[in-house]
This record gives structure tokens, sequence and C-alpha cells, in this order.
């Protein structure tokens, strides 16, 4: 298969897009390089005489951790979410589609330009109101739109990712060693991968995240997918997209505002500003999951955090769950 990598050479780049009627007339490449550290797939800026655009290809495999199979069809998701959000309220965020080949999985998009994902949130530990109400009329957009029937349902990925949310993190033996990551924090973890209570409820809201729902859902809705500029914010990397409950989103999203502020009104504050019903219990028990499996899960922030701080944080957590 047709592989691209930031070490492709130009005249390879050149004759590929170009092939795809993805160049302008007169554009001629001159630079290739990596565009920021992505998780998934592999993700190069291609840099021409005229502009800069982002040429992304999905592999049989997670591209930061290549030993976790992945399903390539991912790509295909994050194309069709995409031409399905295309309004002119969300045009503003979300990147431009410049074409898509289905049979080497590539998507190219243009180059939002100057810009970094909202993980510096974990570090200044805040985030303007502004950006929470921006963030909140995005996926109140994406939510509202209208599903295609041809949208695929996504089930490899999601059960891969119900493995890393519902299942792993909370395994007494998981093969993962929390103490790697912070002395201290494998004995903290013990009260929660021990209560059954707790992961009775954890795997009824897996099993939900599995069903279908009637909602259109950005399906990773954190930091790490929110780009901003001093005077824009733009939303990316839909490929865990699916036709799901609303409350998983918006969940997602909580947890990380108070996993970045230890401020548990997040989840009033979302309840009051999404201009729509929102199931608070299912809201409340998705945060928890989320908090409690960045912490204790394989699929780590980057987080600086006293173990007394998540210890704190976890116990948000369980209340939230338990709710």
């Amino acid at each position: 298969m047709l592989q691209i990598s930031e070490d492709s050479t130009l005249k390879f780049l050149q004759e590929y897009l170009s092939s795809k009627g993805w160049l302008k007339k007169s554009e001629k490449i001159t630079h290739v390089s990596k565009a920021g550290e992505g998780n998934m797939n592999v993700v190069i800026r291609v840099t021409s005489n005229l502009r800069s655009i982002i040429v992304k290809q999905s592999r049989p495999f997670v591209q930061k951790y290549q030993h976790i199979l992945a399903p390539i069809e991912r790509i295909e998701v994050e194309h069709t979410f995409y031409k399905a959000v295309k309004n002119s309220h969300i045009n503003s965020h979300i990147p431009r589609i410049i074409g898509f080949d289905a049979d080497t999985h590539i998507l190219a998009m243009e180059d939002l330009g100057d810009c970094d994902d909202m993980s510096f949130i974990y570090h200044q530990r805040s985030i303007t109101d502004n950006q929470f109400h921006t963030l909140i009329t995005i996926i109140h957009q994406i939510h509202g739109a209208k599903v295609p029937n041809n949208f695929p349902e996504n089930i490899k990925m999601r059960e891969l990712n119900h493995q890393h949310i519902f299942i792993l993190p909370f395994m007494s033996d998981n093969g993962f060693s929390l103490d790697d990551i912070q002395p201290g924090l494998q004995k903290l973890s013990l009260e929660y991968k021990e209560n059954e209570q707790l992961k009775q409820i954890i795997n009824s809201i897996g099993d939900k995240y599995l069903s279908k729902g009637d909602t259109l859902l950005h399906g990773d809705y954190y930091p790490g997918s929110w780009m901003s500029t001093d005077q824009e914010l733009y939303i990316i990397d839909p490929e865990f997209g699916f036709v799901g409950f609303k409350e998983f989103d918006l969940g997602v999203m909580a947890a990380h505002l108070i996993i970045a502020t230890h401020d548990i009104s997040y989840i009033e504050k979302i309840e009051i500003s999404y201009p729509a019903y929102i199931e608070k219990v299912l809201l409340k028990k998705v945060a928890g999951i989320e908090i409690m499996r960045r912490l204790i899960g394989l699929a780590q922030l980057p987080i600086s955090r006293t173990l007394e701080e998540k210890g704190e944080l976890l116990t948000m957590a369980k209340n939230l769950i338990l709710s």
C-alpha cells in the first residue's frame, strides 16, 4: 500500500498529490515536515510555494503505540464526519477538506496554521469563559447535525476505545504499572479497581457506549482535539465519531475541565450552557469514568499533579459515578 511519511520525497508527494488533483496548477512542494504529535495516524505538513496542507493517513495500528492494532477505516469515519457537520455555523471551526483517497486511507485538509491543541489548560489550570462557551456551541452544532444514512457504525474503533475507557483501567492486573507514572499511584488505584459496585456501574455505561444512539458524536471531545489561536478555536480528529448519546461527548468534556481546574462545578456549567436537555446523572457518570481512566488507565495525560491532588480527583470521580 502507498504510504506517506515526513521522510517522503518531494517528488513522490508532488506526483501523488497532483495525480489526485489536490494541488493547484502552478503549485510546487518545497518542504515536508511532521505535523504535531498525533497518536493515532501519520500526519504530515506539506508546504508549497502557495500554501501548506495537512496530509493524514491511517494504518492498521496506532501510530504512537504500534503494538496496538486499530481499524484502518477510521480515516473514512473522519472524512464522513466532516462532511456531515458542515454548515454555516461550524465551518469556521473545522478544517476544510481538500480531498480523500479511500484506497490509500489518506485525507488531505487545509492547514489551520500556527495553533496548538488545548492541552495547555492542564498546566494553566483554567479555561476562559469564551473558550468554554465556544466549545459548547460547537458540540451542540455537531449533535444537531443530520446523521447521513451511510455514516459508519465505527464499531471496531468503539470496541478499542471501550477497552481503554471501561475495562483495562479497572483491572487489578492489566500489565501496566502505575508506579512507573508516579510512585504510589498503583496503591491509590486499588480502592477503585477493587470496588465491585463502581465497576458494575462502569460496565453498564460501557454497554450503552457500544449500543446505537440517535446523536452524531465527535467521540473524543477533549483538549487534544481542541485547537486554538488568539482568535479562533477548531475541532479536529473525529475518528472516534459515532451515533450515540450526547452525554458521552459532554461527560468527556466535563471530565477534562475538572481534571484541569479541580472545579466540579463544570458539570452544572455544562448542563446550564448546553442549549438542549441533558440527562445529568448520565453526564456525571461519564465524567467520573473519564476522570478515573485518565488517572489510573493506560491513556495518561500530559499533566503534573501531586498524588494528593490525584486522590482528590479520584474521590470526585467516584462520587460522580455513584451519584
